[in-house]
């Protein structure tokens, strides 16, 4: 499946297409649209329920579900052509050697996918949710030379067949949504079960089909603020408190979160491991704790209702430590250990902005295997980041990758990654965003990256040049 995404005159961002990879990496200056495009990113997961082939599978099951138990509800008239229908789909359904495709179900489920495709109110209250604006309009580029409409468009495509499609624009008049469903996707292949008697069957396909290829995914969103957030979590959840028992007593102006940060705090204050990760996953968070923290970030509960407690406990220490208390890395990578712990599953897209954040560059270097173990553990990842040593790394393990498929290995790590598994974008200011091709030479990183390395080399030569240069002139004047 691929996943492609157009942007035009979105925020700061002049252009920009990028096609969805297991690891997804944007890098460029700061001030250049990266985090505004990994947040819409997750406001499309968000707003389909995550973004697969064909996200609406138990949309399906739960219409044959509904039509089969108000059978009698329905006038005749109606209750006809609704039997009508599901006749003419269990007709097709048992037809050998055919696949059934989506213009084969019944209209009525048809015309309510399309309608929740292209539901533009549910897609205006995600961006402003997101993003944090009282209007999409205000997402209109701001910055450079202004467009006169925003546009983004993503793409769904299996193979060379489009899935569907969507698209929103906004001139500054309101969000405009269009859309389109292909009907000739194949939902079921031409091999398979042809009996099909009774409602319920086709009702219990549909729920056991809710394959990865079709499965409603998660998105979660560590953002850059989250080393803070885990710090202040005891101040936060004490003054959430104390302002719910004001409310009614005394008014009070309430700020706002963006939607990423309100959904991470909302997690982290309400933590439960609400979904069994795989083993594979979990292993990760073990490998960090090992590998980075060398220690355990532990929950504590002083009741099974209240908010959790998350403490640190060294390997060589005998007391935990709080968050606030413990270091800035720790701080720093405790929510990437209880996310992956028990919340992301395989098939979850997780972003997380600047995941080098108040790490030594050794560290740095090490949360890149980290990230090649979650893309191998089926995880969907994307980053936005400013390391070099990160950038590095990820060019040695696609280089690893390269190397296993001509039957090598460097034995050195069991960590890789495929080439066409990573996806690296470099982010202008008032330049479209262009995608940076892995190098076997150069890897993936962005070209300023070596000019500010150059100058920087130039710098100190010419400076170490004058340094001697004055000490040679003064030992000859002294002289």
């Amino acid at each position: 499946m691929n996943t492609h995404i157009n942007v035009k005159n979105f925020g700061p961002i002049e252009k920009a297409e990028i096609d969805l990879r297991p690891l997804t990496v944007f890098v460029g200056e700061s001030n250049t649209g990266k985090t505004y495009l990994a947040a819409l990113i997750y406001a499309l997961h968000q707003n389909f329920g995550g973004i697969s082939q064909f996200p609406w599978a138990d949309y399906v099951a739960s219409y044959f579900d509904y039509v089969r138990r108000s059978r009698d509800r329905h006038s005749q008239n109606r209750k006809e052509e609704a039997e009508q229908e599901i006749l003419e789909a269990l007709e097709k359904l048992n037809t050998p050697e055919r696949p059934f495709k989506f213009s084969d179900l019944p209209r009525g489920i048809r015309n309510l996918l399309e309608y929740e495709l292209i539901d533009r109110e549910d897609f205006t209250d995600e961006l402003e949710r997101c993003f944090d604006f009282e209007t999409v309009s205000k997402l209109i580029r701001f910055t450079g030379s202004r467009g006169n409409e925003m546009n983004v468009a993503l793409s769904v495509r299996d193979r060379d067949q489009t899935c569907w499609d969507f698209e929103a624009r906004d001139a500054g008049s309101g969000l405009t949504t269009v859309g389109q469903i292909n009907p000739d996707m194949i939902l079921l292949g031409a091999r398979r079960k042809t009996e099909f008697r009774e409602i319920s069957d086709v009702e219990h396909l549909f729920r056991t089909l809710i394959t990865p290829r079709w499965q409603r995914s998660n998105s979660y969103y560590l953002p850059a603020a989250r080393s803070g957030i885990m710090q202040s979590r005891d101040v936060l959840v004490t003054a959430l408190i104390k302002r719910a028992t004001r409310i009614g007593l005394e008014r009070f102006e309430v700020s706002t979160f963006s939607g990423m940060i309100g959904d991470f705090l909302e997690q982290i204050v309400n933590y439960k491991k609400r979904n069994r990760s795989s083993s594979k996953i979990g292993r990760v968070a073990e490998q960090l704790e090992t590998e980075l923290l060398e220690g355990k970030i532990e929950v504590k509960r002083p009741t099974p209702e209240a908010s959790p407690e998350f403490l640190y406990r060294p390997d060589q220490g005998k007391e935990t430590l709080r968050m606030s208390h413990s270091s800035a890395m720790v701080s720093e990578l405790a929510p990437l250990v209880l996310f992956l712990r028990g919340i992301v599953k395989r098939g979850d897209l997780l972003i997380i902005e600047e995941p080098e954040s108040h790490l030594h560059p050794g560290a740095q270097t090490k949360i890149a295997q980290t990230l090649a173990r979650l893309v191998r553990a089926g995880v969907q990842v994307m980053i936005t980041t400013h390391s070099n040593w990160l950038l590095q790394q990820i060019g040695n393990l696609i280089r690893e990758g390269e190397l296993q498929k001509l039957g090598e290995s460097t034995n050195e790590s069991a960590d890789y990654l495929k080439t066409e598994e990573v996806g690296a974008w470099q982010f202008y200011k008032n330049e479209p965003v262009t995608e940076r091709l892995f190098d076997l030479v150069e890897g993936i990183e962005p070209e300023d990256h070596l000019d500010i390395a150059e100058d920087l080399y130039n710098r100190s030569a010419g400076l170490q040049n004058r340094i001697e240069q004055t000490k040679e002139e003064d030992a000859i004047e002294s002289e």
